[in-house]
């Protein structure tokens, strides 16, 4: 290579190199293997509680209530003014969480309106400023962490109160005219939003311990959206990164271009047909689900869930490869909602009997065959299946294609052994026969008075 060449070949790779992206790129790959042991905490772990609180609370008809409502700066501080969550006890919360066998917790420390939930050093909109006049955060982190819960932090991209984020198609809730939300986002900078976010994520990363899980919320990129150029998605990434190096991340940044800047996906209120999968490959993933319709507080709204519906949708979640993230909106007082009690304690009662089917379970091999009215689950570990009976049959379960593989079966409740067998020769008409290969479970008629039933298979 003549001298010429190599002095331009040097500038292209320094150009390069100096991009920030691809720095960026480089410092933080890892392998698949590395990206699995860094989450396996995770993928264990199953059940977390999400809690969405802030001012929000005190309207009590949704956290988007000043976006829906379209009310104005103004008029919505007078919550901001008279905010004091007196009853609020971090450790009853931590307690309620853990009876409910969920093993990691998700807070809003700001959600769309701008409120902080700590004191903050980059607004004056925080709780310290309110009547309450306390950090929120501290207690809470303390709280949930004295009973083995792990941390995360939700973080919203969007912020209605901070005069330099700018009007777009979607938020925040005045103007609603296209032409002076023009006109006014002349008088406002992105950039300053940018570092203003930045220096918070510093400060809740920096400020409270081992952090687990980051939820950032959310992207809407297209025209007069927002996207990751708009927040600086891959700095914001990178610092939290290099803070927190085994934090968690989830997709909701913008960031599906890279394969470092997002750990999981987070479809929302509703469930997958299947294992979510991208570029055709499965990922880890979390739905994120509500008691009720919303996520704050919400006094007059009557679609709650019953726990059953609850318990099933653990269940399936865990029986696709996935985690269940479920919300908890306080009262502005700092109190549970007695309809959230209730169900908490439901859901308590049922992991008390069998988490041993939702810790460290995902979806059954291909090979195992779900019976009809039934979820299954699996423990890799420990080769046990953990058929959750939807709808209690009389007499007998047949399990497709099990024969000659099953050592023990009993009903995980009470660990009382269900007889199983093999028959394909017909007897008299009083005799059940099954498939060749199948194995039929000899059940008793009396269905166990729980929720969900689950029989555990101890395989060979």
């Amino acid at each position: 290579m003549n001298t010429r060449k190599m002095i331009l070949a040097v500038l292209f790779l320094t150009m390069i190199c100096s991009n920030p992206l691809f720095s960026q790129q480089r410092a933080w790959s890892e392998t698949k293997e590395q990206k699995a042991q860094r989450m396996e905490w995770w993928t264990h772990d199953r059940f977390g509680m999400f809690i969405h609180w802030g001012i929000y609370a005190m309207p009590a008809r949704h956290e988007w209530v000043q976006l829906y409502e379209k009310i104005p700066a103004a008029e919505y501080k007078k919550y901001f003014d008279h905010f004091n969550p007196d009853l609020y006890d971090p450790r009853e919360w931590a307690a309620k969480a853990k009876k409910a066998g969920m093993k990691y917790v998700v807070l809003t420390t700001k959600h769309h309106d701008g409120f902080c939930l700590w004191d903050t050093k980059y607004t004056d909109y925080k709780v310290t400023n309110t009547p309450y006049g306390q950090d929120l955060i501290k207690p809470f982190v303390e709280a949930f962490r004295a009973e083995g819960i792990r941390i995360g932090f939700y973080y919203s991209l969007i912020d209605w109160h901070h005069p330099h984020f700018a009007f777009d198609r979607s938020h925040p809730p005045v103007p609603t005219d296209p032409e002076q939300r023009k006109k006014e986002n002349a008088k406002r900078d992105m950039n300053i939003y940018r570092q203003y976010m930045k220096d918070q994520l510093r400060e809740l990363l920096t400020q409270f311990g081992r952090i687990d899980e980051l939820f950032m919320d959310f992207s809407y990129p297209g025209e007069g959206g927002k996207g990751h150029e708009d927040w600086d998605s891959e700095g914001l990434a990178i610092l939290a990164r290099e803070l927190q190096p085994q934090i968690i991340i989830n997709n909701r940044m913008d960031l599906g271009h890279t394969d470092w800047g997002w750990d999981f996906i987070t479809p929302e209120q509703f469930m997958p047909q299947e294992w979510p999968t991208v570029n055709g490959e499965r990922v880890p993933w979390e739905t994120c689900q509500t008691f009720s319709g919303s996520w704050g507080y919400y006094r007059d709204q009557y679609t709650w869930k019953s726990t059953h519906q609850l318990i099933v949708m653990l269940v399936e979640t865990v029986s696709k490869g996935g985690n269940l993230l479920l919300n908890v909106g306080p009262t502005a007082r700092g109190m549970f909602d007695e309809r959230a009690n209730k169900r908490l304690d439901g859901i308590g009662e049922w992991m008390k009997f069998h988490s041993r089917s939702i810790y460290g379970c995902t979806q059954a091999p291909e090979e195992y065959k779900v019976p009809a009215n039934c979820l299954m689950t699996y423990n890799p570990e420990t080769r046990r299946l953990y058929i959750h009976v939807l709808e209690w049959p009389f007499k007998s379960l047949h399990l497709p294609g099990l024969k000659d593989k099953i050592e023990y079966v009993q009903l995980l409740n009470d660990a009382s052994e269900i007889k199983f067998h093999s028959r394909t020769q017909s007897g008299s008409h009083t005799v059940e026969t099954s498939k060749e290969n199948d194995v039929i479970l000899d059940l008793p008629v009396e269905r166990p008075d729980y929720d969900v039933p689950v029989i555990e298979v101890i395989l060979k």
